[in-house]
């Protein structure tokens, strides 16, 4: 009778251990689970699109580049085309994203656009390296993009035309030189036109005489970069007020991003992608303007 008694404890004792594991096992189950939603990196999945501006590209494209390779399964796709294009196909419904160099126009206001500020990216007049001009006043620059100046000789430079090499009217770099430095006045129309930043400096760079903008991150030795006023493009004299050609960059949702849209905006905004790789690649991070 004590024999029997023991084995149906032992029996009972031994249900209860399996049973604990059983649980237990479950419970190791659901946090598993748990760790592979939205909350575990390897774990977010789909396809995000993006259109817009050209000046904006050599910054998102290293920011795609590492974002894949942290997150196997989502696909981003990055095309140029211009910051309005970016605007008008985000506001369509066509693309998640609609990267912009400018701030949203009031046509666009009612498109329930979302604007998440990324970065500043100063902008640059470049001319060919055979030109003897190395520095332009505000002004001068104002009356070579209207028309008003023709030849470098009125400037200080040899009896040489001046041809005008830059971006299209949906181009939001366009848009912020006519801001920064024509203070609103039109273009000269006896310019060349060019669909992107790349393009733009490769028309200069073979073009003797030739007078264009890019972002900054574009420019290279194949192009010598003008002083304004005096003072020398850098990211410091940006963030100190003494150089004023630059704009935010922009990065357009139609309503609040969510899913693998939202993780790849808040990577390019985060502490880590800003203060390690922004500035490396030709931009400056947005907390470092002064107010």
């Amino acid at each position: 009778m004590l024999f029997s008694g023991k084995k149906k404890l032992l029996a009972v004792l031994g249900t209860m251990v399996v049973s604990t594991m059983l649980f237990a096992g479950c419970g190791s189950s659901d946090n598993s689970a748990a760790s592979s939603g939205s909350g575990d990196k390897t774990a977010l999945e789909g396809k995000v699109s993006a259109s817009g501006s050209t000046a904006l590209l050599p910054m998102l494209k290293p920011a795609q580049e590492a974002f894949e390779k942290e997150h196997e399964k989502v696909t981003i796709n990055i095309a140029g085309g211009g910051s309005f294009t970016g605007m008008n196909q985000v506001s369509e419904g066509a693309v998640d994203i609609g990267n912009s160099d400018v701030d949203l126009p009031d046509e666009y206001k009612d498109k329930g656009l979302v604007d998440h500020k990324v970065a500043v990216a100063p902008f640059v007049l470049i001319t060919s390296t055979d030109n003897k001009v190395s520095n332009l006043t505000m002004q001068q620059a104002t009356d070579i993009f209207t028309g008003k100046i023709t030849n470098w000789k009125e400037v200080g430079g040899d009896d040489q035309p001046i041809t005008i090499i830059h971006r299209a009217k949906s181009s939001g770099s366009r848009a912020i030189i006519t801001a920064t430095i024509l203070k609103g006045q039109e273009f000269t129309d006896n310019a060349s036109i060019q669909d992107s930043n790349g393009a733009v400096l490769k028309g200069v760079a073979t073009t003797p005489g030739s007078i264009g903008y890019v972002d900054g991150a574009y420019a290279d030795k194949s192009v010598k970069t003008f002083s304004l006023d005096g003072v020398a493009f850098s990211a410091q004299a940006v963030i100190d007020g003494k150089y004023p050609v630059y704009g935010y960059e922009h990065m357009y949702t139609k309503g609040e991003p969510k899913g693998a849209v939202k993780a790849f905006i808040d990577y390019v905004m985060g502490d880590e992608f800003q203060n390690s790789q922004v500035e490396k690649l030709g931009f400056i991070p947005v907390n470092k303007m002064k107010k």
